[in-house]
Formats: C-alpha cells, structure tokens, sequence
C-alpha cells in the first residue's frame, strides 16, 4: 500500500472504532437505565369510538407508511401528537376530501385503487371513528407534534432566537412562550435580567 492509502485507511478505521464504541456505550447505557433516552412527549387515551378507529386503521395497514400509538414506519406523516393539532373535525374533512383538505394531489398507495382519496370512499361511520382516533393522538408542550412550544424557559431556544432572529423581532412579533408563563416565573427572570 502507498502512504496515501495507509493514511485514509487509518481515518477510516478510527472512525469505525469511534462509532462502534459510542454506539456500544449508548447501548449499555439505554438497557442500564429504567428512564426513556429521549422523554416521550406524545400519548393517547382511546375513548370507546377512538379504539374502534385505530381498529380500521390497523386492518386497513397504514402502519406500513404512517407512524401512530408508538408504531410503524416513516414512510407518510407521523401521526402520534396531531390530535393536538386538529379537531374531529378537521380529521374528517381530511378523510372525506384530502386533496382539497391539503390543497394537493395525495401520494399514490400502492395496491389500493387510487391515491390517499380512496379514503374517502369508506362509510362515513368509519371515517368519523377514524377521526376519532386521530383527534385522541396527543402530544405534550414541547413535542415535535404538539401545538404550543415547551412551558417555561429553554435556554436552547433563547440562544437559537438571539443568534437567528433579527433585532426587530422582538418588537413585532409576541413570544408565545412569554404568555405561558406563571407571574412567579416571571418574576425570577426579570430579577434574574437586572
């Protein structure tokens, strides 16, 4: 071998060693250890019509592209988190008309007889318990999936607003995180900004 070749060989099986020992110690760690790696910030509680709809939807084999109660691929858009979203309501419509919901031509799925819009050809009974199940998909503040940001103070987020947001922000737009706090709260930050 060149020296070239025995220099680029070397990086890359330090690397790969490198990688197998963060993922051996990650490993060790996550089958160590009763708390979650990551908090989990989505859950449901079925009502009676919401678990009949997440019965349709396991026979109708979404899982196979969408994400709901902890479970299957990534295919199509998560659905853990949106019935914090969106109400029955909207699910509904969405279900009924999903091109003219989105705005868009749906994707293809596959061996079903048309695109997204073969939804809408269910009853409309299946289509509500289906919504039902959706609006039961909750998410925590915080959550990728949820509505409202994280409670309280991030200094994550306050760093990524000082460093991406230009100066006329803070005077034109309201942070939301600001109104959802306790008086309490408010109180140790601006004794704490003095």
């Amino acid at each position: 071998m060149k020296k070239g070749e025995k220099i680029l060989f070397g990086i890359v099986a330090f690397l790969v060693v490198i990688t197998v020992i963060n993922f051996t110690v990650l490993e060790t760690i996550r089958h160590h250890s009763d708390k979650p790696m990551y908090p989990i910030l989505t859950h449901f509680v079925f009502s009676e019509e919401g678990k009949k709809g997440y019965e349709i939807y396991q026979q109708g084999g979404c899982y196979t592209c969408h994400r709901a109660v902890g479970s299957g691929t990534s295919m199509g858009v998560s659905l853990d988190g949106l019935g914090s979203k969106h109400d029955v309501n909207y699910f509904y419509q969405f279900l009924k008309d999903p091109e003219k919901t989105y705005g868009a031509k749906t994707l293809d799925h596959g061996a079903k007889p048309k695109d997204a819009a073969y939804v809408s050809g269910m009853p409309d009974k299946d289509l509500h318990l289906i919504a039902v199940f959706l609006s039961d998909l909750k998410a925590e503040s915080g959550s990728s999936s949820a509505y409202e940001p994280p409670k309280g103070e991030s200094s994550f987020i306050d760093a990524m607003l000082d460093m991406w947001v230009p100066d006329g922000w803070r005077s034109q737009f309201k942070d939301i995180r600001g109104s959802m706090k306790t008086k309490e709260e408010e109180g140790k930050h601006e004794s704490g900004t003095k």
